[in-house]
């Protein structure tokens, strides 16, 4: 397939795009040219550029991929868009071109030097070895591969030297994996590690408030529809989660382990570990979804092993990359996940000493992230740009 020459802002119509493999796009993806004139040097540009594979393309994160190498004018020579026999057959427009969906199979992988996966573990597990097989780098947004010693588990603010010894230049074919942490950790990492890179991290208390776009497009639409209800004083309708969402909150609805942990708050103490290279740091985590349709939110608490005073830590935040930073006490003015849904950057407000701990060795912060975008798809092409 040939790559779009211009340089286009890719427009999504609908707000509740399927947010896995098996279910259809809703409508058609359409986009607006930025600068026709640019559209020669962008054709040339690309002729070198890597040929990628979105798999999973009709989920949500999916087409979030698709908007995200638009807005950041990813120079790739062609795309393949790949997902479920289901899917297969189904029409999208990207960058002034239209693209046919095509079935996942192996041979999908044949000529393809990236490819972006978002379609769920099970289809990472099956297909992302196949793709590497084939000599594909492939970077994996599911948790398949997350925790596996000898894949990268990578934030490129944060850790970029885990994949250092992968590069898409002079690698003789070869394919690889690189996971993409939860989109949880990413948000806190994004703002605990400028911190912890400056006086240690010894201890992390985070809470997370989950916005109804974690769990995809069907939970979102669930919402607005038990909103609807509730207001009317009908029963609301509970298919995708057991309980009432609107008006609501509750513990998240991943797996509860045995040691009382759900799947979602290991992954942050697991994911930390690995990433920070410190199997040392201790990390506790409470998960919570809330009726938010986009963006998480975090409170998280830091005990450090030396001084760290509040004026400090805002201004290591304030100079972090993707880091914004939202602290305004006198007008009671700091993060919302309203602040940061669709945008790139991580809000962090609220910093302000631990009074629980003595000698300015505790912080606590509060943060905001978009997990479609930095929690997933922005990250990921993130990765794929160093790749280049």
């Amino acid at each position: 397939m040939q790559a779009a020459a211009s340089a286009h802002r890719l427009h999504l119509f609908s707000p509740f795009a399927s947010p896995s493999l098996s279910q259809p796009l809703a409508k058609p993806c359409a986009i607006r040219v930025r600068n026709p004139a640019a559209a020669t040097v962008r054709m040339a540009l690309r002729e070198d550029g890597p040929s990628v594979a979105v798999v999973g393309v009709t989920g949500a994160v999916g087409q979030e991929f698709l908007r995200v190498l638009s807005d950041r004018d990813f120079p790739y020579r062609d795309i393949r868009l790949l997902a479920s026999r289901r899917s297969a057959g189904k029409r999208i427009t990207f960058e002034d071109r239209e693209y046919t969906v095509e079935e996942l199979r192996p041979e999908s992988f044949d000529g393809i030097d990236i490819a972006l996966f978002s379609a769920g573990g099970s289809i990472s597990k099956e297909f992302g070895p196949v793709a590497v097989e084939r000599g594909t780098i492939v970077v994996d947004n599911s948790s398949a591969f997350r925790m596996v010693p000898e894949v990268p588990l990578v934030i490129p603010e944060v850790n970029p030297e885990a994949m250092s010894h992968i590069k898409l230049k002079g690698r003789s074919g070869k394919g690889a994996l690189i996971a993409n942490p939860n989109c949880s950790t990413i948000i806190c990492l994004m703002a605990a590690t400028p911190l912890h890179r400056h006086a240690k991290v010894v201890r992390m208390v985070v809470s997370t408030y989950q916005a109804a776009s974690g769990a995809g497009a069907a939970a979102m639409e669930e919402l607005v529809q038990q909103t609807r209800e509730v207001l009317d004083g009908k029963e609301p309708t509970c298919n995708i989660f057991k309980k009432q969402y609107a008006f609501n909150l509750f513990s998240h609805n991943a797996a509860v382990l045995p040691n009382g942990y759900n799947e979602e708050e290991m992954k942050l103490v697991k994911e930390t570990r690995k990433i920070w290279n410190d199997t040392n740091v201790k990390v506790t985590a409470t998960c919570i979804r809330v009726p938010v349709m986009r963006a998480h939110a975090e409170s998280v608490n830091l005990q450090f092993e030396k001084p760290m005073d509040e004026d400090t830590a805002r201004q290591i935040l304030e100079g972090a990359a993707g880091v914004v930073v939202i602290d305004d006490r006198d007008s009671n003015h700091f993060p919302t996940p309203l602040d940061v849904s669709s945008k790139d950057d991580v809000a962090v407000g609220r910093i302000r000493q631990d009074l629980s701990l003595d000698g300015n060795l505790g912080l606590d912060i509060f943060v905001c992230g978009d997990q479609i975008r930095k929690g997933a798809a922005l990250n990921a092409i993130q990765i794929a740009e160093k790749l280049l």
